[in-house]
């Protein structure tokens, strides 16, 4: 299924629908700053495995990011961020950056891997 959603006119509609198919375990690929992503939800292992394997990889091996959606956000996945780098975080996001930051205990909870570091 292709839904075309117009940035300048959001159909609520279509947010919707495209909600519906992440919470159904679906996977999404939306444009970025920079590249065409795919997307799923992180609380859904069925699709991080889906996920992982359209990409080829296993998912302990995976270096996926996580996609926040404001600044508050961030303490769910990272470890203490200092001022300045949030600071920087601040600024330079939503934009064309992946930031590598130290990663709390969930994150190796939810890729089942002993990862230290997660992208933002």
């Amino acid at each position: 299924m292709l839904l075309e959603i117009n940035r300048t006119n959001i159909d609520k509609r279509l947010v919707d629908q495209t909600v519906a198919v992440l919470k159904q375990g679906g996977i999404i690929i939306f444009p970025t700053d920079t590249v065409y992503a795919m997307g799923c939800d992180l609380y859904n292992k069925k699709a991080l495995n889906m996920l992982a394997t359209l990409k080829g990889i296993k998912l302990k091996k995976a270096n996926f990011s996580i996609i926040c959606s404001n600044m508050s956000h961030l303490s769910d996945y990272v470890k203490h961020v200092s001022r300045p780098t949030y600071k920087l975080l601040n600024r330079a996001l939503p934009g064309p950056f992946t930031f590598i930051l130290a990663a709390t205990n969930e994150v190796p909870k939810l890729f089942s891997t002993n990862k230290k570091e997660v992208g933002i």
